[in-house]
C-alpha cells in the first residue's frame, strides 16, 4: 500500500515538474529574441542590408513567438539582393505587359506570431521599394521603427520670384533633376518622370491644390547654381508666387508603400512612414488591421511636403475590425484613409456558374472571392442588391477573371453586366483620435456595410470633403452601401479649399434613383465642430434614416465674406436635422430634393423641390 501511494505521488511530483519545465520552454521560446546585428547588418554603415534582413526573417519564421530586434540608428536597403514578389494590388496595378515584381524590404510570408522591435531605427529604401510586405501571416505586430526613400520619386520645388517672362526656384536637395539644352528633367535610382503630374502647396494657409508643371517644361532652364533653377519663359498667365511649392510625380502607380494581404491579426505601432512610393499602406484581403499611432510624415527637418504618391492607409477586401487610432497624415498626393470592396460584373452565366471581371484598370490579378463566402447581385445603375448567394467555389482563370459557382441554383433575375459585391469581406471601422491634413482630396472614404465609428478626429483643410461616402459600380467600382455610421465629437476646420465645398459628402453614383429604396442607411453625425471656409455643410442623397444634430457650426477668421450655408438632400427618407448650433449667422436653408415633407425633420427653414 505505501509502494502504490509512494508511486502515485511520484509520478504526480514529475508531472508537475514536466509540466512546469514545458512551460518554461515555451515560455522561452515566446520570449526568443532575434538580432538583426547577428546576421551582419550594422546600423550607420551605408551597406546594403537586404541579405542579413532575409536571413533574419527565415530564422524567424523557423521561432514562431519570437521578436527581432533592429538596432537604433540608420540602416540602407537597395533592391539589390532584397526580397522579390510578384504582387498585384488593389488600386495601384497598372494595366500592362511590365513586371509585377516588387523588391521588398521586410517580407514577412507565411510567418506566425512575430514582433519586429524597430528600436526606433530609420530604414532608408533606394530605388523604387515596398517598405514591408505581410503576406499569409498571423499576429504580427511591427513596431517603433521609421521608413524613408533616400530619393523621393515626388520631387519639390519652391518659388523665388516670379515676373512674366521667368521664375527663380530652388529645388529641394532630395530632388534630382538634370538640364539638357535648357529642358529640365526630373530622375531618381533607377527612374525617370516621363509625365510631370503637379500638385502646388500654398504655406500662406496649408493648402494643396491641383497646378501644372507645363510653363517649367517649355521654359528654359538655367541652373545658376546647385539646385538653384531659372525658367525662361512664358508665365504671364500664371498666378505663380513666391513661397509656392510645386510637387511632382509621374503618376504611373507600380509599387506602394507597405502590404498586407491574406493576413491576421496585424498592429502597426508607433510606425512612422516617411515617404511612400505609388500607393500608401495597402491591407487587401485581411482581418483584423490595427494602425495605433502611425504617422505618414516627412521627416522632421527634412524641409519636405509631401510623404505619400496617393492614398496613405488603404483597405480593399477586408474583413473583421480595422482600426486606425492616434494617427497622423500629412502631405499625401491622395486620401488619407480609403476602406471599400471591389464590385466585379458578370460578363457570362453557364448554370450556376458565372464569369466575374475587374472593371477598374488599375485593380486585378488577386482572388476577390472565396469557396463558403457570401455574396450579393448588384444592380450597377441603382447600387441595390437584388439577391443573395452563397459560394461553393471561386478560382482566379486570368488576371481579369474569376470563375465563382454557387451553392445552389443561381436566382432568375441574374445577367451578364449585373456586378458582385463580397459580402463575407466586408470590416467593422474605427477612426478615432487621429489628425488629417495637407492633402489636397478627402480626408476619409468609407464603403463598409458593417459599423463604422469615426470620433475624436481632426480634419484640418482637406482640399476636398473631409469624409465621402460613395460607392459605385461604374468608375472606380468600390463598394458597397453602409448601413450603421457614427460620426461625433470629430472637428472640421476649413476643409474644402480646392473643391468649392466642405460638407461631408454622401454620394452613391446610383445613376437611377429607387424612391423609397435606399442605397445607404444609419448615419449620424453628431457633437461636431465644424470651422467652415466653404459653404457646404451637408450633401446626402438616398440615405434612409439620416440624423445631423448637436453639431457647432462657425465661421473661420480666413474670411472676410461669409457665404451662405447648405444642406442639400436628394431622395433621402427619415431625415432628423435638429438642436445645432449656428455661430455663422443664418441658419441654413434645408433643400430637398425628390422628397416630401414627411420624411424629413428639422427645426430649421426647408425649401422642397
Amino acid at each position: 500500500m505505501t509502494n502504490i501511494r509512494f508511486d502515485i505521488f511520484f509520478w504526480r511530483g514529475l508531472g508537475i515538474v514536466l509540466l512546469f519545465q514545458f512551460a518554461a520552454v515555451k515560455y522561452s521560446l515566446a520570449q526568443e529574441r532575434i538580432r538583426l546585428t547577428e546576421y551582419g547588418v550594422r546600423a550607420n554603415s551605408y551597406e546594403n542590408a537586404a541579405p542579413g534582413i532575409r536571413k533574419a526573417i527565415e530564422a524567424c519564421k523557423a521561432k514562431p513567438g519570437s521578436t527581432l530586434l533592429l538596432p537604433t540608428g540608420r540602416i540602407d536597403i537597395w533592391p539589390e539582393y532584397s526580397a522579390k514578389k510578384e504582387l498585384y494590388i488593389s488600386n495601384c496595378t497598372e494595366n500592362d505587359t511590365l513586371s509585377k515584381v516588387k523588391n521588398i524590404a521586410f517580407l514577412l510570408e507565411n510567418v506566425n506570431d512575430l514582433v519586429l522591435e524597430g528600436n526606433n531605427t530609420l530604414i532608408v529604401l533606394h530605388g523604387k521599394m515596398v517598405s514591408f510586405a505581410i503576406l499569409n501571416s498571423k499576429n504580427i505586430k511591427v513596431k517603433n521603427i521609421s521608413f524613408d526613400y533616400e530619393r523621393p520619386t515626388i520631387s519639390e520645388l519652391i518659388v523665388k520670384s516670379v515676373a512674366p517672362d521667368a521664375v527663380e526656384t530652388i529645388i529641394h536637395p532630395d530632388s534630382k533633376y538634370s538640364i539638357d539644352h535648357g529642358r529640365i528633367s526630373l530622375y531618381g535610382e533607377g527612374w525617370k518622370s516621363n509625365s510631370y503630374h503637379t500638385i502646388l502647396f500654398d504655406p500662406s494657409n496649408s493648402a494643396m491644390r491641383y497646378s501644372t508643371f507645363t510653363p517649367f517644361l517649355e521654359s528654359k532652364a538655367i541652373e545658376k547654381s546647385p539646385f538653384n533653377v531659372r525658367f525662361e519663359g512664358n508665365f504671364s498667365k500664371t498666378s505663380f508666387k513666391p513661397g509656392d511649392v510645386f510637387t511632382i510625380r509621374d503618376p504611373y502607380r507600380d509599387n506602394c508603400g507597405g502590404f498586407i494581404s491574406r493576413s491576421k491579426d496585424i498592429v502597426l505601432e508607433n510606425v512612422k512612414m516617411h515617404f511612400m512610393h505609388g500607393l500608401g499602406v495597402v491591407s487587401q484581403f485581411s482581418e483584423n488591421i490595427s494602425l495605433l499611432k502611425v504617422s505618414v510624415a516627412p521627416r522632421e527637418n527634412s524641409g519636405r511636403i509631401i510623404s505619400s504618391f496617393a492614398d496613405c492607409f488603404h483597405f480593399s477586401g477586408c474583413k473583421g475590425l480595422v482600426k486606425v487610432d492616434s494617427c497622423f497624415t500629412s502631405g499625401s498626393h491622395d486620401d488619407p484613409v480609403n476602406v471599400h470592396g471591389t464590385h466585379l460584373k458578370i460578363t457570362s452565366i453557364k448554370e450556376n456558374k458565372m464569369i466575374v471581371r475587374f472593371m477598374h484598370h488599375q485593380t486585378y490579378g488577386f482572388e476577390a472571392f472565396f469557396g463558403g463566402d457570401n455574396i450579393a447581385f448588384i444592380n450597377p445603375k441603382t447600387l441595390m442588391a437584388m439577391g443573395k448567394a452563397k459560394l461553393k467555389s471561386a478560382k482566379l482563370i486570368n488576371k481579369r477573371e474569376m470563375e465563382i459557382e454557387v451553392e445552389e441554383t443561381l436566382p432568375p433575375f441574374v445577367s451578364d453586366g449585373l456586378c458582385i459585391e463580397n459580402v463575407t469581406w466586408t470590416p467593422e471601422v474605427i477612426i478615432r483620435n487621429s489628425r488629417f491634413e495637407r492633402t489636397n482630396t478627402r480626408g476619409l472614404l468609407i464603403t463598409t456595410g458593417r459599423k463604422v465609428l469615426i470620433e475624436n478626429n481632426v480634419f484640418y483643410r482637406t482640399g476636398m470633403y473631409p469624409i465621402l461616402i460613395a460607392d459605385d459600380a461604374s468608375s472606380w467600382f468600390e463598394s458597397g452601401a453602409v448601413s450603421d455610421v457614427l460620426i461625433r465629437n470629430n472637428t472640421f476646420q476649413e476643409c474644402g479649399l480646392n473643391s468649392g465645398s466642405g460638407a461631408i459628402n454622401i454620394a452613391p453614383e446610383n445613376h437611377e434613383l429607387v424612391i423609397g429604396n435606399m442605397v445607404h442607411r444609419n448615419i449620424r453625425i453628431v457633437d461636431n465642430s465644424f470651422i467652415l471656409y466653404r459653404d457646404g455643410l451637408l450633401n446626402a442623397r438616398s440615405v434612409d434614416h439620416l440624423t445631423f444634430s448637436g453639431n457647432k457650426i462657425s465661421w473661420t477668421n480666413l474670411l472676410q465674406k461669409k457665404s451662405n450655408l447648405s444642406i442639400n438632400l436628394t431622395a433621402c427618407k427619415n431625415v432628423v436635422i435638429r438642436k445645432n448650433s449656428f455661430e455663422a449667422g443664418e441658419p441654413p436653408v434645408v433643400k430637398a430634393s425628390k422628397m416630401t415633407n414627411k420624411d424629413l425633420k428639422t427645426d430649421l427653414k426647408v425649401e422642397v423641390k
